[in-house]
């Protein structure tokens, strides 16, 4: 049995005020082509397929065209709700898709439920199982039947063992899981939302014990956590600086024909190789704008971090002229250059104001930054609980 592996597309997501939707969709059609050339039998994709909860049409419409090429050409698809999706709205056709050989789960109460799908070239079919990311608060009292909020560590162990249970009345059959959450021993990057505060969002790697394959989504670097058995995809494009170096990817895995084999997976990283990449340029502006040696980041989006003892005037018009696709200018002059990337951004939270600071907030969590009425309730909203801070 082949599958392709792949998660947290994002779409609707933009890049610091720049639509993504165009490379987008080039990487989705390079993840059709894959899974068509490699004949796979399923594509999984492990959460996060919008960027918010109610994403742009063209986001949605971008999304359902990938699943009609997928199944027109046969390949089932397994997809499921990510900590940035709405579990409701993806799903609400759930039912409906699985004429089609598409299920796209949010709702965790059917995680039990699994995808059976059948190898091409025939034998026991395998048994894949959509958990959709789990909110402790809300999804813990379900699972538990008690009041009070678990730890992702525990909400993920009850929901894993209503899957034991079913996959013990299957002998014979492979069993795959999707899911998106954050596994102890993952690298993080800063593009991530954080699922809470504090490590308690971790998951040990131990919990999904007795699969087959674990195919992850929520971080956005490409890596694998126990052999090949447990692994992340990585998202197909890169969605911040933090991001610049990784290349991203999809899986393609190869399970081996007999359940509990004692070979792993064989699996195989083909990097997408689409969408516009990212540089870190430092230095004073003279040098960027002149230096040859910044030749190959003209298409590129850049990061300039200027060293000038003061910001130049018109830094970031004079830098577009060369780099079109600059999208952050700062100025780190000669004093503040030894300081960490931590203190770096300490310091500019201590600079920015709660307002600046909401502000930011919203424009991350919308993707545009609020309109003048939504930056006006805002600005009620904090300063009504700085009010009731000092009480």
């Amino acid at each position: 049995m082949r599958l392709l592996h792949t998660s947290d597309w994002h779409l609707g997501r933009s890049f610091h005020g720049v639509s993504l939707l165009e490379e987008q969709a080039a990487a989705i059609a390079r993840i059709v082509a894959l899974a068509l050339e490699h004949q796979v039998e399923a594509v999984l994709i492990a959460g996060d397929l919008y960027d918010r909860a109610i994403p742009p049409a063209e986001a949605v419409a971008l999304f359902n065209d990938a699943l009609a090429r997928l199944s027109a050409g046969g390949t089932a698809v397994v997809a499921i709700a990510g900590n940035h999706d709405s579990h409701v709205r993806v799903s609400v056709y759930d039912p409906l898709l699985c004429a089609f050989k598409v299920t796209v789960r949010g709702d965790v109460r059917r995680a039990q439920e699994p995808v059976l799908v059948h190898p091409r070239g025939g034998g026991a079919p395998v048994a894949i199982y959509p958990l959709p990311y789990l909110e402790p608060s809300v999804d813990g009292p379900a699972l538990s039947g008690e009041p009070g909020r678990l730890r992702h560590e525990e909400v993920t162990r009850l929901a894993l063992a209503r899957l034991r249970a079913d996959l013990s009345q299957r002998p014979g059959h492979r069993a795959v899981l999707v899911a998106h959450t954050f596994v102890a021993g993952g690298a993080s990057c800063e593009s991530e939302r954080e699922l809470t505060v504090g490590n308690v969002d971790r998951v040990s790697v131990e919990a999904f014990a007795g699969f087959d394959y674990v195919a992850l989504g929520h971080l956005h670097r490409s890596q694998q956590l126990d052999g090949s058995r447990v692994a992340y995809s990585g998202t197909p494009l890169p969605y911040s600086f933090s991001e610049q170096d990784h290349i991203k990817s999809v899986r393609i895995v190869e399970l081996a024909a007999n359940p509990g084999a004692p070979e792993p997976a064989a699996v195989q990283v083909i990097p997408l190789q689409v969408g516009r990449p990212l540089c870190t340029l430092r230095g004073p502006i003279e040098a960027l704008c002149g230096d040859p040696a910044y030749t190959a980041a003209e298409p590129a989006r850049v990061r300039a971090i200027l060293t000038d003892d003061a910001l130049p005037l018109q830094a970031m018009a004079r830098l577009r002229v060369r780099f079109p696709y600059i999208a952050e200018l700062r100025h780190e002059p000669p004093e503040r250059a030894h300081a960490s990337g931590a203190e770096r951004r300490r310091q500019v939270r201590q600079a920015s104001s709660p307002l600046a600071l909401t502000t930011d907030f919203f424009n991350d969590q919308q993707g545009r930054p609020p309109s003048a009425a939504e930056a006006e309730l805002l600005e009620a909203a904090l300063a009504q609980a700085l009010r009731g801070g000092e009480r």
